[in-house]
């Protein structure tokens, strides 16, 4: 048996038989209700379903239909759904489409033409499929949170899980946003000592005069307000992990103190006079340059050479242009869960503007940047204009209302077009325009229908 399985859920024997035969050429599976159709999408898992709205027991309505397409989508979220309704219930196709439907198709039905939608269904879940493999196998497996194709990133992802098992220090040198913290992370998780405590702490968050009692910890009595014994970050690191974020930042006494427990592993807290010997392994991080902070008189150089022992350098994301999409749909999928939406992905001017930008913030901005088009997008995808970004489209800005007026127009010709998936009917009676007046839309726009 093919893997192309067609669900068919229709009360209507005579149109149950009608579609069978015109389907003969996928694996139709048939129901005629919602609970026989949760069963057959259970057993069968079909990649295609097409399915009436209006089921017993509510066969004049369609409370039955959206409740079955809701907990298909709930449950089986890549399942192409295609709705078939009356001619005169355009209202609950749109609402289905909002719902996750893939697409609807009105009745009477025209076998060649609801053919079309189902190959194309077809084609589009194959497509979506190796899409999400290819996105699994590009993240580098175990280093969770890490997605990378680029070669740039690929050989960091390498080094890590080279180094990982050592006890070696390791210095994460990157922009800010590009990810250190995770590298981090999975250098830990990919050690022995994973199961211990995972220390982080960022050195510019924390006052200097605060930071050397952070980090070592104080005896009751040290100094105003020290009213109990207090171990630091370092001695509750014992048998994991500290990372030390931003160390360019560090003020130089505080480097003497760092170099003395990196040279012999033992503390002294603040106030006290015991040495207390700890085993941990030290990663540390910085956007800045070292070497130019030594230069300075910023940064001692034994501290340096002591925390170097393997450098591990982060390309920015704008280095790592193939990496840019990967990572953005995968934040999407987050962002979706986050905030309860359902976008589908990206418009290509959203694609073409993600591509495009320089992105100085790195990950960091391009995840805020996602979430926060995620909240604010009316479609069921992300246009450039939701992300904030300029698309190779955009043009200054204008006060002409003719300009604006044609700006808009062409906005919502785009995106119901993607509501329709370029179903050209269906986009005109959307728009409330005939067919002949959308092609000239779309050939004034230079729009195609796809």
């Amino acid at each position: 048996m093919s893997q192309d399985i067609l669900l068919i859920v229709e009360d209507d024997p005579g149109l149950q038989s009608q579609l069978k035969w015109y389907f003969e050429h996928y694996d139709v599976v048939l129901a005629e209700s919602r609970p026989a159709a949760l069963s057959a999408i259970d057993q069968y898992h079909p990649k295609v379903i097409l399915q009436d709205l209006g089921l017993p027991p509510d066969e004049e309505g369609v409370s039955e239909g959206m409740a079955l397409l809701e907990e298909t989508i709930k449950q089986h979220p890549h399942v192409k759904a295609i709705v078939m309704t009356g001619h005169h219930e355009l209202q609950n196709a749109v609402k289905a489409v909002g719902l996750g439907a893939y697409d609807f198709y009105q009745k009477p039905i025209n076998t060649e033409t609801l053919d079309l939608i189902v190959q194309r269904a077809f084609q589009m879940f194959d497509l979506e499929e190796e899409n999400r493999q290819m996105a699994k196998s590009t993240k580098i497996s175990p280093l969770a949170g890490v997605i990378a194709s680029s070669p740039a990133m690929t050989h960091v992802c390498q080094l890590v899980e080279k180094v990982a098992p050592t006890c070696a220090t390791v210095l994460l040198l990157g922009e800010s946003g590009t990810g250190k913290e995770v590298l981090a992370r999975a250098l830990h998780d990919l050690s022995p000592r994973s199961d211990k405590a995972f220390i982080a702490i960022n050195c510019t968050a924390i006052p200097d005069n605060l930071l050397e009692s952070e980090l070592f910890g104080y005896e009751k009595g040290a100094f105003t307000g020290a009213t109990k014994q207090t171990p630091g970050k370092i001695e509750c690191a014992h048998d994991g992990t500290l990372f030390l974020d931003e160390i360019g930042d560090m003020a130089m006494p505080l480097q003497a103190k760092m170099l003395r427990f990196l040279q012999e592993r033992v503390i002294e807290r603040v106030g006290g006079r015991e040495e207390i010997p700890v085993d941990i392994r030290v990663i540390c991080a910085t956007h800045k340059n070292v070497e130019t902070l030594i230069g300075e008189g910023l940064f001692r150089q034994d501290l340096f050479y002591r925390i170097n022992e393997v450098t591990v350098n982060i390309p920015a994301l704008r280095e790592r242009e193939s990496d840019v999409i990967l990572i953005a749909k995968a934040l999407l999928e987050r962002a979706n869960k986050i905030h309860g939406k359902r976008i589908k992905g990206f418009d290509a001017n959203a694609l073409s503007a993600l591509q495009g930008y320089s992105w100085p913030g790195n990950i960091r901005e391009l995840e805020n940047k996602i979430n926060s088009a995620v909240i604010l997008a009316e479609a069921l995808v992300i246009s450039a204009m939701d992300l904030g970004l300029k698309s190779e489209s955009d043009e200054s800005i204008s006060f002409d209302l003719k300009q604006i007026r044609e700006q808009v127009e062409k906005k919502t010709i785009i995106e119901v077009l993607s509501l329709t998936n370029g179903n050209i009917s269906k986009t005109a009676e959307l728009l409330s325009v005939s067919r002949p007046t959308l092609y000239d839309l779309l050939n004034k726009y230079k729009i195609e229908a796809k």
